[in-house]
Formats: structure tokens, C-alpha cells, sequence
């Protein structure tokens, strides 16, 4: 009986592959420090609507203008999240998706996870925020999503660069930031 034993190539080849794997977080896997969150979060007064100011551009709000998401509690604890735009213009026709939030730490309730596909769940940390909720900044601990958000449709300019001081700290590339037409 023959004995086959892998190649030292493939074997190194798997470990590279691997190894990004073992790392704890995504930022981590990209060479960035944790992202932070906010030390908390007021659940009661993050509900509601919020209008986004900016994002970094995503395949699945291609067209979108006038976008808002609106908060509410659920009997079962969990959030639900729906999102809406207008496509092509701020006259254009309705699109919105129906999703759920949950708290992933309760200590701070800055950590959720978002799904708007079955069983898919994506983190959603919210890593700025106004004293009064006037403004909230969600960002993904991988730097991959990016979203800027006001209680009202437009935020003033000292109070949007004071954010995007905040996040080129965090590690984010705001040159990738897209305002969003209200």
C-alpha cells in the first residue's frame, strides 16, 4: 500500500489560504486596528427615521436617491429595518427592502447584525453618534460598508467634516464616500 503525503508546496499554498481565515476579525485579516464603536447606544432614541447623508457605494442601492431607513421594536425584541429610496431620481419609483436588526452586544448595544436574506446576517456597528441622535455613522469592522446618517435630510458642513475626521481615524478611505441626493 502506497503512502501519499502532500507536496510541500500545496501544503504551504493551503496554509496561506488558510491563515486570513484564523484570524479574530476582518480588520485584522486587512491589517487595520479593531473598529470601535460608540460606548452606547439608546435603542428607544435610535428608532425611528434616519436619512443618509452619504455611503460608500454599494451594487444593492445602485440608483438610489432619497434613501431613508426607519427603526422600529418588535414584540420579539428584535428591530425591523426598512429601507427605502427613490430610483433614478428623487421622483422616480419607490424601492424598498424589508429587513431585521439584533443587538450582538447587549453591554453597549453598539454591535447589531443586519439580514435582509434569510438567514444572512451582516454586522451593522454604529461607531459615531450626535449627543442627541442627530447623526449616526454605521461602519462594518472590515471598512467595507459605510453609511452617514441624519435625522434630517441635510447635515451641516463643520458637522459632516467632523465625522469624516472621525472615521479617516478608524481606518476608512473617505474618498470613497458618496453623498447621497435627498
Amino acid at each position: 500500500m502506497s503512502h501519499l503525503r502532500p507536496s510541500p508546496v500545496l501544503t504551504s499554498l493551503l496554509a496561506l489560504l488558510l491563515m486570513p481565515a484564523c484570524s479574530t476579525t476582518p480588520s485584522v485579516r486587512s491589517g487595520l486596528p479593531p473598529l470601535q464603536t460608540v460606548t452606547s447606544v439608546d435603542l428607544e432614541r435610535y428608532l425611528g427615521t434616519w436619512y443618509e447623508i452619504a455611503s460608500f457605494p454599494q451594487s444593492f442601492q445602485r440608483g438610489c436617491t432619497g434613501t431613508t431607513a426607519t427603526y422600529s421594536l418588535k414584540d420579539d425584541g428584535e428591530i425591523e429595518v426598512l429601507n427605502r429610496c427613490r430610483k433614478g431620481s428623487l421622483t422616480g419609483r419607490e424601492s424598498t427592502a424589508l429587513g431585521r436588526a439584533r443587538v450582538t452586544d447587549t453591554a453597549t448595544n453598539a454591535q447589531l447584525e443586519v439580514s435582509f436574506f434569510g438567514p444572512f446576517w451582516g454586522d451593522y456597528w454604529v461607531i459615531d453618534l450626535g449627543e442627541d441622535y442627530e447623526y449616526a455613522v454605521v461602519g462594518h469592522p472590515g471598512r467595507d460598508y459605510l453609511w452617514i446618517l441624519s435625522r434630517t435630510s441635510t447635515m451641516e458642513e463643520g458637522v459632516y467634516a467632523g465625522i469624516l475626521e472621525r472615521l479617516v481615524v478608524q481606518g476608512y478611505e473617505t474618498g470613497r464616500l458618496v453623498r447621497t441626493v435627498q
